[in-house]
Parts: C-alpha cells; sequence; structure tokens
C-alpha cells in the first residue's frame, strides 16, 4: 500500500493541481467540447466536419495536455511566484506552448495537405474543378495568429475561472475554520463540574489518582483549546480519549466499562484534533449516564486499501429513560464537517442506531504527516 502524504501550505495558489487524473480529465472534456464548438460554427465548411473534428481535436488536445503537463511539473516553482506571478508565468507558458504546438501542426500536418491540389464538385454538376489553396507567408502567419487568439480568450477565462473559484474556496474554508474553532472549543459545563467534584472527593482518598485526574484533564483542556486547523496524530487521538474515559470511569466507577481495540490502527495517521472524544462523550451522556445500571463503550478500528475505519460503539437505555435527553446531534455534525473539510470526499460519518446499541463508524483515508 501507497500511504498519502498531506500538502505543504506553500502548495496553496489559486491553480488546480494538474498533476491529479481528475483535473487532466477535466482538461480533456473541455478540450473536446471546444473542438465541437470550432467545428459547429456556421463559418466553417460542414463538407468534412468529421475530418476538421478531428484535426482540430488532436490539435486542441496537444495544447491543452502539454501545458496541463507544464504547470504540473512547475507548481512547485509557480508556488513561490505567489498568486499575480503564478497568473503571469501560466498565462504565458500556454501561449508558448500554442505558438510551438501551432508551427509543428502547419509544418508537419498543414503544409503537406495543403500542398496536394484539391478538387471541389462545382455547384449543379458533377464536374471536378480544381481548386489551389492559398500558400504563402500571409496565411501563415494568418494561421498562427488565429490559434493564439483563440488560446488567449480561452485560457483568460480559465483562469479567471480558476482564480474566482479558489477565492471562494478560501472564504468558505476560512468560515469553516472558524465555526470549527468554535465548536471544537465547546466544552460541556456539567463535565467540567463532575470533574472538579471527582478530583475534589478523591484529594481525601487518593492524593494519586486525584492528581493524575487533574493532569488527564488538564490535557483535555489543552487539546480542546487548541489550533483547529492542525492535525494529530492518531496515536494522540486516542490518548484525549482516553483520558477523557479515565475521568469518566472515576465518577462513574462499575457503572462504565470501557473496551480499546485499536492496536492494529497505524499511529502515525493524522487527522482533525478532538474526533474522538466528543463521540466519546456523547457516548456517555446518552448512552451510559440515563441507563440504571451503566453500560459499555468499545472503540475499535481496523485498515484496509488506504482507508482507516474507527467505530465507537455504546449501549443504549431503556427507551424511556432514552426520551428525557434528546440530542442535536452538534457533536456529530462537528466532527463530520471537520473530517470532510480535511480529508474532502474521502471521508464520511455513518450513525447505526439499534435497541441495544448505538454505533459511530468514521472513515477516512490514511494521510501520514510529511516531515
Amino acid at each position: 500500500m501507497q500511504d498519502r502524504v498531506a500538502k505543504l501550505p506553500d502548495d496553496d495558489i489559486f491553480l488546480p493541481d494538474f498533476c491529479d487524473m481528475r483535473t487532466v480529465f477535466t482538461v480533456v472534456v473541455v478540450g473536446a467540447l471546444l473542438a465541437f464548438v470550432l467545428v459547429l460554427s456556421p463559418v466553417v465548411s460542414t463538407a468534412h466536419w468529421w475530418r476538421d473534428l478531428a484535426l482540430n481535436s488532436l490539435f486542441i488536445q496537444w495544447v491543452a495536455l502539454s501545458s496541463a503537463g507544464l504547470l504540473c511539473s512547475g507548481r512547485r516553482w509557480l508556488s513561490g511566484l505567489g498568486n499575480t506571478g503564478a497568473a503571469i508565468a501560466s498565462y504565458s507558458l500556454i501561449l508558448l506552448v500554442c505558438l510551438v504546438c501551432s508551427e509543428a501542426a502547419y509544418w508537419l500536418v498543414a503544409r503537406p495537405v495543403m500542398d496536394v491540389e484539391h478538387f471541389i464538385t462545382q455547384a449543379g454538376t458533377s464536374e471536378l474543378i480544381p481548386r489551389p489553396v492559398p500558400m504563402g507567408t500571409a496565411w501563415h502567419l494568418e494561421f498562427l495568429a488565429k490559434n493564439l487568439s483563440i488560446t488567449a480568450i480561452v485560457a483568460a477565462v480559465a483562469l479567471r475561472y480558476f482564480y474566482v473559484q479558489h477565492q471562494w474556496r478560501s472564504q468558505v474554508q476560512s468560515e469553516a475554520k472558524a465555526r470549527i474553532q468554535a465548536l471544537q472549543s465547546r466544552i460541556r459545563p456539567h463535565f467540567l463540574f463532575n470533574s472538579m467534584n471527582t478530583i475534589a472527593s478523591l484529594t481525601r482518598t487518593s492524593p494519586e489518582l486525584a492528581e493524575q485526574v487533574t493532569e488527564d484533564l488538564a490535557d483535555l483542556f489543552r487539546a480542546s483549546l487548541g489550533d483547529a486547523s492542525v492535525p494529530v496524530t492518531l496515536e494522540r487521538e486516542v490518548e484525549v480519549c482516553r483520558q477523557y474515559l479515565r475521568i469518566e470511569e472515576q465518577r462513574l466507577g462499575a457503572r462504565l466499562s470501557v473496551d480499546f481495540q485499536v492496536d492494529e490502527l497505524p499511529e502515525d495517521a493524522i487527522l482533525p484534533g478532538l474526533t474522538l472524544q466528543p463521540l466519546a462523550e456523547n457516548a456517555v451522556y446518552h448512552g451510559i449516564e440515563p441507563a440504571e445500571h451503566g453500560g459499555f463503550i468499545a472503540i475499535s478500528g481496523d485498515q484496509g486499501s488506504g482507508q482507516i475505519v474507527l467505530r465507537i460503539i455504546n449501549s443504549l437505555p431503556r427507551s424511556d429513560a432514552r426520551s428525557a435527553r434528546r440530542s442535536n446531534k452538534m457533536a456529530q455534525d462537528n466532527v463530520g464537517q471537520r473530517l470532510r473539510a480535511f480529508f474532502g470526499s474521502d471521508s464520511s460519518l455513518r450513525v447505526t442506531s439499534g435497541e441495544s446499541e448505538y454505533t459511530v463508524e468514521l472513515r477516512f483515508p490514511y494521510v501520514k504527516e510529511r516531515s
């Protein structure tokens, strides 16, 4: 399995990643549509439209794929120029590619074809008469000027579209980051009060244990107040969840049973901070506390095909006790938003609720932080 690596921050320019297969496919499709538009234009003869379509498609794909290849290989260099410099450099590069491809098309395709006499059918008769094709420097320059003009217009529109899309995406990400930071910093007041009461009671009976609970609570607050945009390792995320559940075990005693089965997961995988802990807190609040005899929380995971799967399973109380605590699903929505913001469409959060168990399943790619 080939590990994926997180992108560096300096890749954040308005140009899309032309090394990505989906971007290349989009370039090919747009090029094919442009060829159709040029062939179906009313000013173009339809006598041999299929031949014109093939030649136009071949030329456009030459220019499009060559430009995409150069923009892919030069992305790191373009990132160092900033958005303005990258726009000027990429626009000039596309025009240069068009000029080179036009010269190649003229000498390899257009010139040899035009050197052969073409025949046209005289209107109303079957007589074939020769029609000389205009040759010379004037036609050559006209050919180059036409190709460069079309490329200049299409490239300008495309670059403008990429820039507007980049601005919109940056605004959405900024708003999402602010919203996620506010949600991440939210800890239920009742958990804080219960934790303080637990620490106070332990100071009289078990000072060492009270010190451990205090340290766990401090680490939990440190994680909660951290930067939401900075990912953490899966090892750290599991440890934060363990610390939270250790605090709750001291408060609930034998009413809470916890089982972790995450030894097979890669510890160096990264994910948004506080992904597991809010779901574990939900499990305690809605599944364990209302139950007369408590219940269990099981956290497990597995890995395969470049995907990591985490499951948080908790027991459920009777339906009458369950109805007393309605859920607004804020924690689940928060975790789902952060997963989508970090991993995109490759991640998912799925909830399954039965009569006696409640399961939250997280799926996301195995991404390692670049050292």
